[in-house]
């Protein structure tokens, strides 16, 4: 990968750079999914203890979804910039 300007048609400049936003709601939704089904398989073969742990983790990966939509949504509200657009 070149190091220099930054490729045409990017969002996000060095002052300014790109959220991350959007990787961290798929990461936290595959997080949410592969613990619950995971957690479900533990409980059934009479793993009760890691079945457990990972229904707390899929719970975790519940709050992370819902703080990542709630920034998504503030910074909708918002331009790019940081202003508040009234459109």
């Amino acid at each position: 990968m070149p190091i220099g300007a930054q490729p045409p048609g990017r969002r996000g400049t060095v002052g300014h750079p790109y959220s991350a936003l959007g990787l961290r709601l798929v990461l936290a939704i595959f997080g949410l999914v592969s613990s619950a089904v995971l957690g479900a398989l533990m409980l059934r073969a009479g793993l009760e203890i890691p079945g457990w742990v990972l229904f707390g983790l899929a719970a975790v990966a519940v709050f992370d979804i819902v703080v990542v939509c709630l920034r998504l949504r503030a910074r909708r509200r918002t331009g790019s910039d940081g202003r508040a657009r009234f459109d």
